[in-house]
């Protein structure tokens, strides 16, 4: 059964991502190894870190909203 959402404006498909984790992570010791790609466009990095996960969302998200607020 998928949740019901109160406000879908908010999760927009443009701001969706998949985080892929690999079985040699560790995510509760704070080792990531995996993957994180945007779904609407497939961009895609390979991520080792937390910081590497959030720089890629941020990255894409900035450049998203700057394309967004353009005349």
């Amino acid at each position: 059964m998928v949740p019901r959402v109160d406000h879908p404006a908010h999760l927009s498909v443009t701001r969706a991502f998949v985080v892929q984790f690999r079985a040699d992570a560790a995510v509760e010791q704070g080792h990531l190894a995996g993957r994180v790609e945007r779904v609407i466009s497939g961009q895609a990095t390979d991520v080792e870190a937390v910081e590497t996960l959030l720089t890629f969302v941020a990255r894409l998200l900035r450049a998203e909203r700057e394309r967004s607020a353009e005349p």
